[in-house]
């Protein structure tokens, strides 16, 4: 559907793109109906900004954006019933799916690919200039910028086995369609007090910059807790997840893993900080609501900091709150390796009669 034309990407790499965001698109066929209307709005405004070429301070043209909108979701009944078509790359062709072997000819190009399944049994795919490629611990972290194909929902950052994917571009898209979300009633929220942090009224790119620049590292701590999570869980964790697609216990596991992932690794470099700043207010103010009505104790020490201006809560409550979530997927992860399918209900119970 769109014609990438970039300068910097070789034309000899344009039938990978092009079959790339084919694969962005049918993932988007099948799943762009998972959002509420105003979510799905807010989306698509912004999908449009990106295919365009567009300033985030750039009004966008109403007719315009309607005309285009009416073409995609044409463009998506067409592909209701479409296969993922497979990678063409240095005369071979690859599942989609195969990252690393696409990466292994894609990194020395100065790109960076990644295909794998997210939230819902979505698939997600893209393709980028490789801004960096580093170890941390025993992780490779991938780093990009400018992306030349992307599906609507587009995550930030995500986990495939020890491989971390931080996505600048998308990155600054999320949290302008948060910033945006914020500004339809402009709360007295933690996301306000994030917006806040920052001088978007002065210079709104600069200060996009800026808070990028802080939350890519939230979510780089967020992706190392995920795999100190997969460490606890085991792959069994990814295969129960697939078994109960679009459920009340996929939402529900979705949440505890998150917040075991975030007990171990986020929240205790958070709660070192001397000051409640932009990335603690920015933390609190994405979470989900699952992942709020499962620890509504987080909340509660957020705002025991906000009122004392220390973090004292926080740091006490993180030892137990490690041993419940660790404990609790674990006991949700036996029911499953028990029961198989039929423990589905079961594990509905258990996470949501045990918040913390």
């Amino acid at each position: 559907m769109r014609a990438v034309t970039e300068p910097d990407l070789d034309g000899a790499l344009q039938p990978l793109c092009a079959a790339v965001q084919h694969n962005c698109d049918i993932a988007d066929a099948a799943h762009a109906g998972d959002y509420t209307l105003c979510v799905y709005l807010l989306k698509m405004r912004e999908y449009y900004r990106w295919e365009k070429g567009l300033r985030f301070a750039d009004d966008l043209p109403h007719d315009a954006v309607g005309e285009w909108l009416r073409a995609r979701e044409e463009h998506w009944e067409r592909l209701a019933d479409a296969r993922f078509q497979p990678l063409p790359l240095d005369g071979q062709r690859f599942d989609p799916f195969a990252a690393e072997e696409l990466n292994a000819i894609l990194n020395p190009l100065g790109l960076v690919y990644s295909g794998g399944i997210g939230a819902n049994g979505r698939p997600h795919f893209y393709l980028a200039r490789l801004e960096a490629l580093h170890r941390e611990d025993d992780h490779h972290i991938y780093v990009s910028a400018q992306e030349y194909a992307r599906d609507l929902t587009a995550p930030p950052a995500m986990s495939q086995g020890r491989t971390i994917f931080l996505r600048r571009e998308s990155v600054r898209r999320m949290l302008w369609e948060k910033i945006e979300e914020w500004r339809w009633n402009r709360a007295d929220s933690a996301m306000g007090r994030a917006v806040a942090s920052y001088p978007f009224a002065e210079d709104l790119e600069a200060a996009l910059d800026r808070m990028a620049e802080d939350q890519t590292r939230t979510m780089l701590l967020h992706e190392l807790g995920e795999v100190a999570a997969h460490r606890i869980l085991g792959p069994d964790w990814e295969r129960m997840l697939t078994e109960f697609p679009r459920s009340r216990a996929e939402i529900l596991l979705r949440a505890a893993r998150d917040n075991l992932a975030d007990c171990l690794v986020t929240l205790p470099e958070l709660a070192q900080s001397d000051t409640l700043d932009a990335r603690i207010h920015f933390y609190i103010g994405t979470l989900s609501n699952m992942r709020r009505q499962l620890f509504p104790a987080l909340v509660a020490a957020y705002e025991d900091w906000r009122a004392t201006g220390r973090p004292r809560q926080l740091q006490a409550l993180l030892p137990a709150a490690q041993e419940h979530w660790r404990g609790l997927t674990l006991e949700a992860l036996a029911l499953y390796r028990r029961d198989g399918l039929e423990a589905m209900d079961a594990i509905t119970r258990l996470i949501d009669n045990r918040p913390l």
